[in-house]
């Protein structure tokens, strides 16, 4: 692009790297920019950068889609970025991650962790959580095992990313089951354990891995977690002893300072600033870390990992024993000897001995002295104090570097690896490139691998790609990227690279780090990529793909000697303590049998060659950190990254052999297979007919430029969106018919149950109806045949009444007259006492003739009795016991009110019974027979007279009359004087008789009453007692009247007394039309209570079941008519 007056360009800036300007004038090669800043600066036009004014203003999420790939505009568009705090990016198939230096914890839960599952990359902001599923799904897809490459310099942020892509595949491939110890969460919770062990605060970052680690993740066939091996490279052994301002030593030497007081008392240790090695450097705390707290969680992590409490126990006594060497000091003894310098030194030495248990003696002597074997005899040599200071720190970095050993086997133990896992994902979190002040041997490999895996990224990004553009023979312009095999070669060539020097120089006794570094000197004088000082005699320096970096090889042979002094081993072997003997076995059972030298660099070039082939054998993603800091030099920033969006960009990033591109995309144009043509002709058909021109196609594979097989991609989803739409409403089409003819079905099968049940009910209801209609018929047929039964009965009691009133009359009025005979006789013959013996038979005929009459009159009367006690006793039969005689075509009025009167009430008859004398049955027959007896007025002479006498006869028959007309004359006197009783006597009867006429009819005025009452509503309960009690005194006074006798008889089973009435007044009241009148005439009783008052009890012979309920009835019936009154 032409840079000219008013364009708007990027220019280099020393405090913010880039700052973007207007070019306000162009001279030759210089141009002279306004920046932003409001600063004239001028430089060379080759040092300007144009700039993008269209692009967003949020950047954008992939920087192969910037329109000017360049490092202003790739820094511009991560700050733009990491200001919105999205510090995920893409570069093609690569992410960039920036440190935050902060907790973001929305971009870590389950719910984004489950938005990002099974997503395409690209479908959904950069993450971490994107390319892990990405790898997985490769993995499950392909059955090809993956890794994730993570590198950047220290404090990028490695290790924090490292734990969320463990995270994500453990939520991944995790088990349902809600196991406390399963793969995955001792997998994670290893984390805690090896941070504590081999993190520690650097210059540049707080929680710096100084060690590398590979974990490999192995899978099952179902995508489950079955087994994991974590692979540790290089640990910093040197820093156990040695550190430099501001740094700490590894975390669990603070963690244990920080512990409980009761165990820090039981290894006797105290503030970390009394211990030789955590004073070197004033730093002792971390800002926002709790070592307290992180000491506990550490221990809760190696439950979960599977160490035992015995086994930390011994763990924790080797960190503590490490510290309390540290605090060993020496002094001169002699002249080249050495001697624990006070009592503080001594101290510290029994306690060493203690934690470690071994000897004392022997702790001391193996500080201090040295075997020298000869041929002839080993000769012990002491140690002057920087010597003894040498053996004490060896032998404390030698403890350190034994127990990291063994947590990473006994993790992998605990984990398990699966021998029947076919597939892996490997998480790679290694260091990044270093370059200090002062930079030594870890240094120098820590580089090395950044140098490895920089040509892997090269090999698999940039000449995989050209090489496989020349397999294929496509059109491509060569692309040019910077190669770091020459640097490889430096360092690991053997012969004659940096390491193979270095092991020889190791295995020379006499050699220094001077020789060591004369020889590179001499080697590599030539050599572009080694640069030799100027000044320094034990210092080089290599030009690395990052930049150059110098190295001190000072101690490049001490710490290149994998050498463990044999009295710290023969010491530790012998230890009580069974767990820090099994971190040194013998020196029989360690030493190998080849007596080949071997070295730490030889050593970790083999596992770093190891690792490059496991690398190799995986399909790789990469995840490059970023540490934003103040200065971002551009030669320090990711060269690599922004080689690789040039390639990206100028290459064709995608391919695929024919078969799996037409597997993938045939669906776009179905048709296309339909043909029957070749592979390559039936791609370029597919490209052709969706409209894309940005490719090409090679012998086997047709490669894509970026953003081709997105798009293809988010074709082909759409296309499988709307397919899956139309299958989904065919679907549920289905289901919704399914469902309607179900439910249509069922409602069917409840209408025809619902009419059944409908229907049932209508035929009950009929049935009830028609059942209802009969019933009423029948008992307004009862009540008619009822009514008219009772109008006949009274009317018969009425007529028998009357027709006995008149047969009464009729015989006081006869007996009137045969009175007045036998008085007119009488007296007739005391005036004519001379004409007796002549009238004789005269008056005999005549009394013969009135005897006769009489006797016939009398006839007649008893007569007329008979009639009427038969015409009483058929009424009384009627009355009485009507269910003798026809119980089923008419029904008496006695069982018709036992049927519908309810119960007495029991507890008022109890609580009121009646202060009534008892009378015995036999004299109540008595008194009844005696009332029934007849009235006999004159005895009837059946004697007959003869007309005829003969006069022989006469005077004796003379004598015979005188003596009877004398009888006669005695007899006339006494029938005058019963005359006159029975006159008085009928008198009497008389006036009882019109009084009864009149209670008749009061009776008959009440039985009207009553009949007018039985066809309304139930009166009040007073005014029916009351009527009650006015029928009875009315019953009573006609019995005085009639001359019945009513009696009062105890019920032996109830002890109530019962009213007793005579058939004749029963078949009297029989026609009274209310039920509960009619019973109390026939069954009831008239009391009276303690206070007296009168009580009228009803039904007391009744039977027991209607006892209670009447009472019950009457109550009700009387509040439902009357709800304002108490009863």
């Amino acid at each position: 692009m032409e840079i000219t007056v008013g364009s708007h360009v990027w220019v280099e800036d020393q405090e913010l790297a880039w700052v973007d300007g207007v070019v306000t004038s162009v001279n030759g090669n210089e141009a002279e920019v306004e920046t932003i800043n409001g600063n004239q600066v001028t430089t060379k036009l080759s040092k300007l950068y144009p700039k993008d004014m269209e692009a967003p203003d949020t950047g954008v999420d992939d920087m192969t889609k910037l329109s000017y790939l360049h490092e202003p505009a790739v820094l511009h568009n991560l700050a733009t970025r990491y200001g919105i705090k999205e510090i995920y990016t893409y570069c093609g198939n690569i992410l960039i991650a920036i440190n935050p230096f902060q907790a973001i914890s929305h971009l870590y839960d389950t719910e984004l962790m489950d938005s990002y599952k099974g997503a395409q990359l690209g479908d959904r902001s950069p993450h971490v959580f994107a390319i892990t599923d990405v790898a997985y799904r490769a993995m499950n897809n392909e059955g090809k095992s993956n890794s994730i490459l993570v590198s950047g310099e220290s404090g990028a942020g490695k290790t924090e990313t490292t734990k969320m892509i463990m995270r994500y595949l453990a939520y991944l491939g995790g088990h349902a089951a809600a196991e406390a110890r399963t793969v995955e969460r001792k997998v994670l919770e290893s984390n805690p354990v090896l941070e504590a062990f081999g993190n520690a605060k650097t210059v540049r970052n707080n929680n710096s891995s100084r060690f590398g680690k590979f974990v490999e993740i192995q899978f099952d066939a179902c995508g489950q977690i079955s087994g994991a091996a974590i692979r540790t490279y290089l640990l910093e052994k040197s820093r156990v002893c040695q550190i430099s301002e501001p740094e700490r030593n590894y975390h669990c030497f603070y963690l244990l300072c920080a512990a409980p007081p009761k165990e820090i008392e039981k290894y006797k240790l105290g503030d970390p600033k009394s211990f030789h090695y955590l004073n070197q450097s004033s730093c002792y705390e971390l800002v926002g870390v709790d070592d307290s707290h992180d000491y506990l969680a550490t221990k809760k992590a190696m439950d979960i990992v599977g160490i035992s409490v015995e086994e930390q126990d011994a763990i924790f006594r080797i960190v503590a024993a490490i510290l309390h060497l540290g605090n060993i000091a020496f002094a001169l003894e002699g002249e080249d000897s050495s001697v624990l310098e006070d009592d503080k030194a001594k101290f510290h030495l029994q306690v060493t001995a203690e934690l470690l248990m071994c000897d004392l003696e022997a702790l001391e002597t193996a500080l201090c002295k040295r075997n020298m074997v000869t041929p002839e005899e080993v000769i012990k040599r002491s140690l002057d104090p920087l010597g003894a200071a040498i053996s004490r720190d060896g032998l404390a970095k030698t403890i350190y570097a034994r127990l990291f050993d063994w947590l990473v086997k006994k993790i992998n133990v605990s984990i398990g690896q699966d021998p029947d896992s076919k597939c892996l994902i490997g998480v790679l979190d290694i260091y990044g490139f270093e370059s200090f002040k002062t930079s030594s041997f870890e240094q120098f490999c820590i580089n090395f691998t950044n140098e490895k895996l920089q040509q892997h990224f090269n090999q698999h990004v940039f000449k995989m790609e050209q090489s496989v553009y020349q397999e294929e023979e496509i059109d491509w312009s060569y692309i040019d990227f910077v190669d770091n095999q020459d640097v490889l070669d430096l360092i690991e060539k053997k012969p004659g690279g940096i390491i193979s020097l270095l092991d020889e120089t190791c295995m020379f006794p006499k050699s220094t780090h001077e020789t060591f570094a004369q020889k590179l000197y001499q080697t590599f004088k030539d050599h572009k990529r080694f640069v030799k000082p100027k000044l320094a005699r034990t210092e080089f320096t290599i030009v690395h793909y990052a930049g150059e970096v110098q190295y001190q090889c000072d101690q490049f042979l001490d710490k290149n000697k994998d050498y463990i002094v044999p009295e710290h081993q023969e010491l530790l072997s012998t230890s009580k303590c069974s767990f820090i003997a099994s971190l040194f076995p013998s020196l029989n059972a360690e030493t190998p049998k080849s007596g080949k030298f071997s070295s730490i660099g030889s050593r970790f070039k083999l596992q770093l060659q190891q690792l490059m082939d496991i690398l190799n054998s995986t399909e790789p993603h990469y995840i490059r950190c970023i540490k934003p800091n103040s200065d971002l030099r551009p030669e320090i920033f990711e060269n690599g990254v922004l080689e690789a969006i040039r390639v990206k960009c100028e290459g064709y990033p995608t391919n695929r052999i024919f078969s799996e591109f037409l597997e993938r995309f045939s669906i776009l144009v179905p048709e296309v297979l339909k043909e029957n043509v070749e592979e390559n002709v039936a791609c370029k058909s597919i490209m052709e007919k969706v409209g894309l021109s940005n490719y090409q196609i090679g012998k086997t594979k047709i490669f894509l430029r970026a953003g081709q097989m997105a798009e293809l991609d988010g074709r082909k989803a759409k296309l499988l969106g709307e397919s899956a739409k139309v299958i989904q409403k065919q679907v549920r089409s289905r289901i919704a018919r399914k469902c309607y003819v179900r439910i249509q079905t069922a409602s069917i099968c409840i209408q025809t149950v619902l009419r059944g049940q409908l229907a049932c009910e209508s035929l009950k209801f009929r049935k009830r109806t028609a059942a209802a209609v009969k019933i009423q018929k029948s008992a307004r047929r009862k009540s008619a045949s009822r009514k008219y039964t009772n109008i006949k009965s009274s009317a018969i009691v009425v007529q028998t009444g009357i027709r006995a009133m008149v047969a009464r009359n009729e015989f006081r009025s006869k007996m009137q007259n045969h009175s007045a005979t036998i008085q007119a006789a009488t007296e007739e013959e005391e005036k004519d006492s001379g004409k007796e013996e002549e009238d004789i038979g005269k008056e005999e005929k005549d009394n013969g003739k009135e005897e006769k009459d009489v006797g016939k009159e009398e006839k007649d009367v008893g007569k007329e009795e008979k009639d009427v006690g038969k015409e009483e006793k058929d009424s009384g039969k009627e009355v009485e016991e009507p269910e003798d005689k026809e119980p089923e075509k008419q029904p008496t009025v006695e069982v018709q009110e036992k049927e519908e009167l309810p119960d007495p009430p029991v507890a008022v008859l109890e609580q009121n019974k009646p202060d009534k004398t008892y009378v015995s049955p036999d004299k109540e027959q008595e008194v009844t027979e005696e009332s029934n007896e007849p009235y006999h007025i004159v005895e009837e002479i059946s004697s007959p007279i003869q007309d005829v006498l003969t006069a022989e006869e006469l005077p004796s028959e003379v004598e015979q009359l005188k003596v009877l007309l004398i009888g006669e004359k005695k007899r006339a006197d006494e029938y005058q004087k019963k005359h006159a009783e029975a006159q008085e006597l009928s008198e009497q009867r008389r006036k009882k008789l019109e009084e009864t006429e009149k209670k008749v009819h009061q009776l008959q005025e009440s039985l009207n009453r009553l009949h007018q009452v039985q066809n309304q509503p139930l009166h009040p309960l007073l005014e029916l007692i009351t009527l009650i009690i006015r029928t009875t005194l009315m019953l009573h006074q006609l019995a005085q009247i009639l001359h019945f006798q009513l009696q009062v008889v105890i019920q032996p089973t109830t002890l109530v007394p019962v009213l007793k009435l005579p058939r004749c007044m029963l078949k009297m009241l029989q026609p009274l039309k209310l039920q509960v009148l009619r019973t109390v005439i026939r069954r009831g009783h008239l009391m009276t209570t303690s206070d007296g008052s009168l009580c009228f009890c009803f039904i007391l012979s009744i039977d027991d079941r209607y006892k209670h309920n009447f009472s019950r009835e009457l109550q009700c019936r009387h509040a439902k008519h009357n709800p304002n009154s108490y009863t």
